[in-house]
């Protein structure tokens, strides 16, 4: 297993976004899965990063990213970094590359002077939430394009200096 860094519009990251997009679809019915606007701009260095997980063979298991967010009209504080698109294939699901690829983003962001990680998941991704929590997020105010949906759940994290 190993994870690269990649950029957000690579053909294995569009692959896994369309399959966490269906997932998306499946999980709250909705006919467009996530309209956050992203575009790959957001996701290079140093105001962010996208990683995709790759086993022995070459082929793409996971992938996440962050992107650099500040204080503005949609609740985000200055120093966030939002995490984005964190997406395991169901059959790599319990080998631990999300909570492997949570913490290169976390150190990344880190790195690149940012405060708080944020994210905003949703009430029908439980397992979603219980990564989140166990890794040290906490609910905070909401905010981003889902922020009115009761449905959202926003987390953060505090990235303080070791």
């Amino acid at each position: 297993m190993h994870v690269r860094t990649v950029a957000f519009d690579h053909p294995d990251a569009v692959k896994l976004n369309d399959q966490v997009q269906l997932e998306y679809i499946e999980r709250y019915g909705d006919e467009e899965g996530d309209a956050t606007p992203l575009d790959a701009s957001m996701f290079v260095p140093p105001e962010g990063l996208y990683l995709i997980a790759y086993d022995g063979e070459g082929r793409p298991l996971a992938t996440g990213g962050w992107r650099t967010q500040d204080a503005g009209p949609l609740g985000y504080a200055d120093g966030d970094a939002e995490l984005k698109r964190m997406y395991v294939i169901p059959e790599a699901r319990g080998l631990g590359l999300a909570r492997r690829i949570l913490a290169a983003l976390e150190e990344d962001a880190r790195s690149a002077g940012r405060t708080r990680m944020v994210l905003e998941t949703g009430d029908m991704q439980p397992e979603a939430i219980a990564l989140y929590t166990s890794c040290g997020y906490l609910p905070c105010a909401k905010f981003g394009h889902y922020r009115g949906y009761e449905s959202s759940r926003c987390m953060a994290k505090l990235l303080s200096r070791p």
